[in-house]
């Protein structure tokens, strides 16, 4: 989960990132909602799903800070508070490790898509993508890597993949070909992707999730969602959209440039 300092944010109409802004100093600094409410930008759709709980995420924190638990046992001459702050440090770290090469590996399927260019580190991951896909019968030609849009509603973000009639988003994952038997699709997962088609226009496209293993070089699975999981999912997103805006008292459908756009 991205920490609030770090929360993405979206130009109307046309949906460009606005994710820094030049701050008082002069220097680049990330966008705040008081820059958002200054400049007329949107939140993003992953930030307005962050308004619900997560058990599958808080699940993931729980058990790293177990494992961490029990590989850094208490010293004898060790006051509890500090073993659990060594504890809550290396948990940490474990995790930004894992996000860190998952976003590698993200970024290097997106650059395949962007300008068909290869990666020699995770080239294996790229391939595993694409074989996975079109083992799905997508056809990746026909696919655009980061779309970024700007919904009327309020909200924007970008898409990894898309084309005329399908909206794919990629998850990077820890998983083994045992774990790939378990993978599925979460309620926040149906948010997003109905959420992007809408955003992107094609409210009737067909929706996956590309989980990725970060862990198996070349393993990846495709889950497809179901088109009533979509409407469910649209229809939560929505919920969860209004919520924000009433929690944070800013509704950016108001601003002139996003009601030119309807």
């Amino acid at each position: 989960m991205r920490e609030k300092s770090s929360e993405h944010w979206y130009a109307p109409p046309d949906g460009r990132p606005v994710y820094t802004v030049i701050g008082a100093n002069g220097k680049e600094r990330p966008t705040t909602i008081r820059d958002a409410r200054k400049l007329g930008l949107v939140p993003s759709v992953s930030g307005i799903i962050q308004c619900a709980a997560s058990p599958e995420l808080e699940y993931w924190k729980q058990n790293q800070v177990m494992l961490a638990t029990i590989t850094l046992p208490k010293h004898p001459d060790e006051t509890e508070e500090f073993w659990i702050k060594r504890i809550w440090i290396d948990s940490r770290e474990h995790a930004r490790k894992a996000a860190a090469r998952g976003t590698a590996i993200h970024a290097a399927v997106e650059r395949f898509f962007c300008t068909g260019a290869g990666d020699n580190q995770y080239w294996e991951h790229v391939d595993g993508a694409i074989t996975t896909l079109n083992d799905g019968l997508v056809d990746i030609d026909t696919l655009t890597a980061e779309q970024s849009f700007c919904h009327p509603l309020g909200f924007g973000g970008k898409c990894d993949l898309h084309s005329a009639d399908t909206v794919i988003d990629m998850k990077t994952k820890e998983f083994d070909e045992a774990g790939a038997a378990s993978l599925k699709i979460y309620d926040n997962h149906a948010m997003q992707l109905s959420a992007y088609r809408e955003g992107l226009k094609l409210p009737q496209a067909r929706c996956a999730i590309l989980y990725i293993s970060v862990t198996v070089p070349g393993l990846a699975k495709l889950i497809w969602i179901d088109s009533k999981d979509l409407l469910r999912g649209w229809s939560m997103f929505q919920a969860l959209l209004q919520y924000w805006k009433s929690k944070n008292k800013f509704f950016p459908e108001d601003t002139k440039c996003l009601v030119d756009a309807t």
